[in-house]
């Protein structure tokens, strides 16, 4: 099969999940703090993107590294123009939930930092990402794979929660199977509960944002953040639709409520934190922008509709003290200018905490509007 039908064959994919996904954002968000388990059109259609799925993270280790970004380059070009009224804002994701009580100290909007660490070249820049955002005055949280091609030393995951970084769980093996069959997820989830429990971490995303809500719930975390409003780049397209963090209930939550605590597990239900700006990933290496503008902008609309600025950063992808940038590598100076940018136009008026906070507020506000 040829590059160009393997390309014609994605971009039909992307866009046919994103204008599903269109079409179900006046439905895909039930608030107050509530989602409904799926977004996908009918057990058809979900069985079909992750038989389409499962091809391509089966095949994804026999194609060179340089060819699938060339081909993921090519399709996200191509993509761009057709959504380009869509993305990176989706109209009607600004609306709040019912009963919001807005953030905490009057903020205007949430800003929060997310990194997914995923090889061994990601693990050794940490500190100088850690090291750019103390000297700005931001905090954030690193995901780490626990069975990734790394092992993630104790010493950096202390030192960061020393700072006041936050430490999450990234997949399990960050190989796109996490969610290819119920009975692998149950058996992956074991460990990943495991992991979670020796690193302290309370919150989780999956590689390449692959997601079933309803499995998540096996997880005994506090938030998942695999999620987003509005990225038809992604394999599994179909967005939120929300600037806003929301609440996910287990549909079978009230049997086993008396075992554990919500604030403990996802049992009873989980927080939800959708990133609202786009990847660092698409932006500078896919669609190969040369300014942070399109973050400048997504923000100011968030900060004007008082959401949730979410963004995930990738160590991997960035070049620090002035080295040249590879082809999937992006200035550290672009992330730089837009946390002054930040900092600068918005100073007192954000609340930069990590997702642990984020997911322990919406909790409170829940329960609060349960009682």
């Amino acid at each position: 099969m040829s590059a160009s039908v393997l390309i014609e064959a994605f971009a039909e994919r992307r866009r046919r999940g994103f204008e599903e996904s269109n079409q179900e954002r006046h439905t895909s968000f039930n608030p107050p703090f509530r989602a409904h388990p799926n977004l996908y059109s009918g057990r058809r259609g979900r069985y079909s993107l992750m038989l389409r799925n499962r091809i391509y993270y089966w095949l994804k280790p026999f194609v060179p590294q340089f060819l699938r970004t060339a081909i993921r380059r090519s399709l996200a070009t191509r993509l761009r123009k057709q959504i380009g009224d869509e993305w990176p804002i989706m109209p009607g994701s600004e609306r709040a939930p019912e009963n919001w009580p807005g953030w905490p100290g009057n903020k205007k909007f949430a800003f929060v930092l997310t990194h997914d660490v995923e090889s061994k070249a990601g693990l050794g820049r940490c500190r100088s990402l850690m090291e750019l955002e103390q000297r700005l005055g931001f905090r954030s949280s690193f995901n780490f794979i626990p069975e990734g091609s790394y092992r993630v030393p104790v010493e950096l995951r202390q030192e960061l929660t020393a700072n006041g970084f936050e430490v999450g769980i990234h997949d399990l093996k960050h190989d796109g199977h996490l969610f290819s069959s119920r009975r692998k997820f149950t058996r992956h989830a074991a460990k990943i509960n495991a992991y979670a429990r020796e690193w302290g971490a309370s919150g989780f995303r999956s590689g390449f944002m692959l997601r079933n809500l309803d499995w998540l719930h096996d997880l005994d975390v506090q938030y998942d953040a695999s999620t987003f409003d509005t990225d038809p780049f992604e394999p599994q397209p179909q967005g939120r639709h929300t600037i806003f963090p929301f609440w996910v209930p287990n549909p079978n939550g009230d049997s086993i409520r008396q075992q554990r605590s919500a604030i403990q597990s996802s049992s009873n239900g989980y927080v939800e934190l959708p990133y609202t700006l786009p990847q660092d990933f698409t932006l500078f290496v896919l669609l190969q922008e040369k300014t942070p503008e399109i973050w400048m902008r997504k923000l100011d609309w968030i900060a004007q509709h008082g959401g949730m600025a979410l963004v995930d950063v990738h160590p991997d992808y960035l070049c620090f003290d002035n080295a040249i940038a590879t082809s999937r590598e992006y200035p550290a100076a672009h992330y730089k200018s837009f946390l002054d940018y930040v900092s600068q136009r918005y100073s007192g008026a954000f609340w930069n905490t990590t997702p642990r906070q984020v997911a322990q507020f919406c909790i409170r506000v829940t329960q609060a509007t349960r009682s």
